[in-house]
């Protein structure tokens, strides 16, 4: 009888869900109402996703408003969500910033912020 104690070779694979970072980057989509054109509402969005790390997009629309898609962290979009509900552009005048809920990601689908014309 062989009393030989021997390490396993075993090792759990791990799956992408399980990975540190998986859960880390999230999705948000918005859109602002209010006086949020003619006002470098656009541009001075596009500087603070760049200023807080965001990807994604924003563009005027022909109601008026101005929408988009925000990608980052939860804690950096959180911060965004707030600046483009209260602050905006110097010009600019909110009535009121929309949200869909924060959906998590993967990988980030752009690479970085953009104003879509």
């Amino acid at each position: 009888m062989n009393n030989k104690i021997t390490k396993s070779k075993f090792t759990p694979a791990v799956t992408p869900l399980a990975a540190p970072n998986a859960a880390s980057i999230f999705r948000c989509m918005f859109e602002v109402f209010g006086k949020v054109q003619g006002v470098f509402f656009r541009k001075h969005t596009n500087k603070k996703a760049q200023q807080l790390g965001l990807v994604g997009w924003c563009m005027n629309t022909h109601e008026g408003t101005v929408k988009g898609v925000m990608e980052g962290t939860l804690e950096n979009i959180i911060e965004m969500k707030d600046w483009l509900q209260h602050k905006g552009s110097p010009r600019s005048v909110i009535q009121k910033a929309v949200f869909s809920p924060h959906e998590p990601l993967v990988i980030p689908s752009f690479e970085k912020f953009s104003i879509r014309r």
